[in-house]
């Protein structure tokens, strides 16, 4: 497993360096102030790519926070921006991890059936709050909170 996941590490580094190169070239040779604005956002997805991969997370509350801060766009943008992406981050995840046997597909498909349960009531109440846009990202920013000390309480207590 630890050769598998330093090789994909690997994969993944020089892809991610290759876009930025692209991507600043390109920024340097058309002067769009587009591709200056894109340099930002692959630099980020590239981490969040990192993040995902090598820790297993969904990066979309990861994602959402950079979009808006990085394009000023409203948050429904953001969060749809964000599903794309994380769709193409989570399936060369998962296609790794079940290729290198790392896959529980009972609990996948039981998690996966209630993801989407859940994902079409997370749509209907998303467009139901679009208008009360402050409300809305209150929501998402107390759910990342959450999930950040969540997080940091699970590390403290491997630590102790």
């Amino acid at each position: 497993i630890h050769e598998h996941s330093n090789r994909t590490c690997r994969r993944i580094h020089v892809v991610g360096s290759a876009l930025v190169l692209v991507v600043l070239a390109v920024a340097i040779v058309t002067l769009n102030p587009w591709w200056l604005l894109a340099m930002p956002l692959v630099g980020y997805g590239f981490a969040v790519g990192l993040l995902s991969g090598f820790f297993g997370i969904g990066g979309g509350f990861l994602i959402v926070p950079g979009l808006i801060g990085a394009t000023n766009m409203p948050i429904l943008f953001a969060v749809g921006s964000s599903l794309v992406s994380v769709s193409a981050f989570g399936f060369a995840t998962a296609s790794s991890y079940a290729l290198a046997g790392l896959v529980d597909w009972h609990a996948a498909v039981l998690l996966l059936a209630g993801g989407l349960f859940g994902a079409a009531l997370g749509v209907a109440l998303s467009r139901r709050l679009a208008a009360r846009k402050a409300l809305l990202v209150q929501i998402f920013a107390g759910l990342v909170i959450a999930i950040g000390l969540y997080v940091a309480g699970q590390g403290a207590m491997v630590l102790l």
